[in-house]
């Protein structure tokens, strides 16, 4: 366990530790007392049926839910609904490799799934604030891996679904993409294996991650139009140094390499023996699949292939010239179109 204060309510916000005791986890092994790092916005109705569930992406937290996604001028609006937001197992706020007890800390924390997470995120909602039915999951990236899980694993408990910029199946293009990064930081003589003292041991293989996700997690259009302009930067590298670099460099390398693992590995067919038409196909839940038009990650034709074998689904795609990073909302037309799908989706009879 080493300490790195990025990971504090200084950064993040106020948020809660719950214990969900002992999660057995699909690789094997167990997280003998697994605690998830909430954030909850609005009051829960006396018929528990006004819960909305948002999950998150790769190195993000509920802050930035917090801070873009949810208000009462969004259709994430904490007057109507009860939200969660409930930060994945790895994320340096949840139990985490950093963060862990010395038996599983850094190098010896085992492989979780994106099927562990959902686990572990209904079990909470269920005990902890007695949910059983969600009017909605939403999440981007990984947390449409999240919400696609969530719709295959548990169809009786979801009523709507809206996966944002993101696949029910990793595609090969995608691992090798996440293993890219991976070895960003492996590579860092820094890293010791995993043992490292403090994430600035391995500030070269996280500045090289950084420089990777200005590659491909913007569009080639963000960079042709110059519009890290609109961001009061004056050129790349002072947007590199200012925006990017440092979104990264204060990260533990280990959280990153866990996210990563369930990233690369995320696939509903587990649950029907490699198909995907019948996983798709247990899906009750209304959902609207919502890809980002620039996305380089999960583009939209692939996630218009997996829309297609959805029951009582639309393709609603997103326009936004950052591309995938486009989900941090920096794009003043981003949000409002957000909004209007989410609202419609809410709004539809589920």
């Amino acid at each position: 366990m080493i300490d790195n204060p990025y990971y504090t309510n200084e950064f993040h916000g106020e948020y809660e530790l719950i214990s969900i005791g002992q999660l057995d986890l699909e690789e094997g092994g167990s997280i003998p007392d697994c605690q998830l790092a909430v954030a909850t916005f609005g009051t829960l109705n006396d018929a528990k049926d006004n819960a909305i569930l948002v999950t998150t992406w790769y190195s993000g937290t509920h802050q930035i839910f917090r801070d873009v996604y949810i208000g009462p001028e969004h259709a994430l609006n904490p007057e109507k609904y009860f939200i969660v937001v409930i930060n994945q197992i790895g994320n340096g706020l949840s139990t985490s490799p950093h963060n862990a007890p010395d038996d599983l800390a850094m190098s010896k924390f085992p492989k979780v799934r994106i099927g562990d997470d959902v686990v572990a995120q209904e079990r909470l909602l269920r005990e902890h604030f007695g949910i059983e039915t969600l009017q909605l999951v939403v999440g981007g990236s990984m947390g449409a891996q999240q919400t696609y899980e969530w719709a295959v694993r548990f169809p009786d408990k979801v009523e709507r679904a809206a996966p944002i910029a993101g696949t029910a199946q990793n595609t090969p293009h995608d691992f090798l993409y996440t293993h890219t990064l991976n070895e960003a930081i492996r590579s860092d003589p820094g890293w010791d294996g995993g043992e490292y003292k403090s994430n600035e041991d391995v500030k070269a293989g996280l500045t090289r991650q950084a420089d990777i996700w200005g590659v491909v997690g913007f569009s080639t259009e963000f960079w042709k139009q110059e519009v890290w302009r609109a961001l009061e930067f004056t050129t790349m590298d002072e947007f590199l140094d200012g925006f990017l670099r440092p979104y990264f460099t204060v990260m533990d390398p280990n959280d990153l390499l866990a996210m990563a693992w369930k990233w690369q590995r995320g696939d509903v067919t587990r649950h029907t023996g490699g198909d995907l038409g019948a996983a798709l196909g247990r899906i009750t839940a209304k959902t609207f699949v919502m890809p980002i038009n620039e996305d380089m990650f999960f583009p939209p034709r692939d996630c218009a292939a997996e829309q297609a074998l959805v029951p009582n689904s639309e393709l609603r795609v997103v326009d936004d010239v950052l591309g995938h990073l486009g989900l941090f909302g920096v794009a003043p037309t981003y949000m409002p179109q957000i909004d209007q799908h989410l609202k419609e989706l809410l709004d539809s009879d589920a």
